[in-house]
């Protein structure tokens, strides 16, 4: 039969004295408090070499342009030749448009445009025709003219008779009325033309502006890049059709953020631009530093910017301490070795014991190619190229010349 273990001899551990426990606990106190008092040191010597002077927030994140691509002309997308996350340049063709009914149209306001130049070059070819005839009837009213003085001095002889001389007065008058027929007659084309040559009537300059705005619909048909970036939120689709406004993509420069860090308003108070952060992005933790300088502090709380801004005029009244955004610019060279992203979150640290500008003071600045740009400064420009080709070669020539005989002709 096997031994029982409870028959096993058993050890004694004589009790703890009050004595002991004493000791112990004193002990365990001592060390606590020892403990304590170095990490309240510890704490102290942080705060007053480190942290005293600067203002940290985890309520920060990267933010940059994010650039609208729009429609400015109607039709059916026929190509589109980028698509999200590719790089494109400052004027490449994102999306190519159907440009038959555009192309249609501005061949119509081509025909128009030589069209009005024709007309008008005819009108300054009836203002010399009714010139010519004016200068024609002024020359037989002077012929009678003298033809009735020649009778005058020859019916006091009796060399001309009375019939002859009542004759040539009534010839005169009726060459009087025809002549201030002419003139009427020329000052009805001269209120056409007067003033203006055939490139500068306004018949010609309006045909000249619907050629215009129908060859910039034309080339609105390819819709450009305005700037250099990345495409995000491609949102149309072959065979779909576009209107002015509507929305075709993003673009998103990566060579020029910034972060935007929320700091409570009771944190605020030495804030300024020009002081100098620290940033540690969360996409790449303790591993990459970023350096950025406070560039401005946003005008007003985010409260106040929000869709339905707070009143607190109105219902009951909660004090809830706000949040103020301040912008920090992040060295350019750094996001060139470590790319970023906007939306990403950010613990940033602002050094406000360095110096720095007054509260109201801002050092952002719009030097980078994303707030310009000069894609379409050329379409203008090349329409009226074109426009004034058309002109050229639909005006006959000598179309402007003035003819002297008009000048005198025209006074009485």
């Amino acid at each position: 039969m096997s031994s029982d273990n409870t028959d096993a001899p058993r050890i004694a551990v004589p009790p703890l004295s009050r004595k002991s426990i004493r000791a112990r606990r004193a002990f365990l106190l001592k060390a606590l408090a020892v403990g304590v008092a170095v990490g309240v040191l510890a704490a102290g010597f942080r705060w007053v070499t480190y942290d005293r002077d600067w203002v940290t927030t985890d309520n920060a994140f990267v933010t940059g342009n994010i650039i609208p691509v729009q429609a400015d002309a109607t039709g059916v997308v026929a190509r589109v030749l980028v698509e999200e996350t590719q790089l494109v340049n400052k004027g490449d063709v994102l999306i190519q448009l159907d440009a038959q009914r555009a192309r249609a149209a501005l061949g119509q306001a081509e025909a128009e445009l030589a069209r009005a130049v024709r007309n008008v070059g005819a009108l300054f070819a009836n203002r010399r025709q009714v010139c010519q005839k004016l200068a024609a009837r002024a020359a037989v009213r002077e012929r009678t003219r003298h033809d009735l003085a020649r009778y005058k001095q020859a019916a006091t002889s009796g060399a001309a008779s009375r019939q002859l001389l009542q004759n040539t007065e009534d010839t005169l008058a009726a060459h009087e009325a025809d002549l201030r027929e002419a003139r009427a007659e020329y000052q009805a084309v001269e209120s056409r033309v007067g003033g203006v040559t055939p490139t500068t009537h306004p018949d010609i300059e309006f045909a000249k502006a619907r050629f215009n705005d129908a060859y910039i619909e034309f080339l609105r048909q390819s819709i450009r890049a305005p700037a250099a970036g990345y495409v995000a939120k491609r949102r149309v689709q072959v065979g779909q059709r576009v209107r002015p406004g509507d929305q075709i993509m993003n673009i998103v420069p990566l060579d020029h953020l910034w972060v935007e860090a929320n700091l409570w308003e009771n944190r605020m108070e030495r804030i300024r631009p020009g002081q100098p952060a620290i940033i540690k992005v969360d996409l790449y933790g303790s591993s990459a530093l970023f350096h950025g300088t406070v560039e401005g502090l946003v005008p007003g709380s985010g409260s106040v910017f929000a869709t339905l801004p707070p009143d607190n005029a109105t219902g009951n009244f909660i004090r809830i301490v706000q949040r103020v955004p301040v912008r920090i610019a992040i060295d350019p060279e750094e996001l060139k070795k470590t790319p970023l992203r906007p939306g990403l979150s950010t613990v940033t640290s602002i050094n406000v014991s360095a110096e720095a500008k007054p509260m109201n003071d801002s050092i952002v600045k719009t030097s980078t190619g994303e707030y310009s740009t000069e894609v379409f400064d050329r379409d203008l420009a090349d329409a009226k190229t074109r426009a004034d080709k058309i002109v050229k070669e639909n005006l006959v020539a000598g179309a402007d010349a003035a003819d002297g005989a008009c000048a005198a002709a025209t006074q009485p």
